[in-house]
């Protein structure tokens, strides 16, 4: 499993409009990309800073994505965040709810 994190801050007030526009369009448009598996946000209390970890079957799906869609992404966030968002590649060692770790990775 493969992460993408991508780190923005938002504009003042805009914390209601990029909730909704995350729930009604960008999660919309993640769940079609091929290896999607799990998105998950979050907001720093005060709502100026917020990041956001997608979660993918591989490096490959993500990268597609990426390259491919992730303009759009930012297209939609771009009148509630300020500058450019950050973002970061992880591969995934542990997670609970996607039953992955040392043993899962070696069999």
């Amino acid at each position: 499993m493969y992460a993408r994190q991508v780190s923005m801050d938002l504009k003042p007030n805009s914390q209601t409009d990029f909730t909704h526009k995350l729930e009604s369009e960008i999660i919309p448009l993640l769940r079609k990309q091929a290896g999607f598996m799990d998105e998950i946000t979050f907001v720093e209390p005060g709502g100026k800073r917020a990041f956001a970890v997608s979660l993918w079957d591989s490096k490959q799906n993500a990268e597609a994505y990426s390259q491919a869609s992730y303009t759009k992404v930012t297209e939609m966030l771009s009148k509630l965040i300020q500058g450019t968002p950050q973002v970061k590649t992880f591969d995934v060692v542990h997670s609970t709810s996607h039953k992955i770790g040392a043993k899962q990775k070696a069999a």
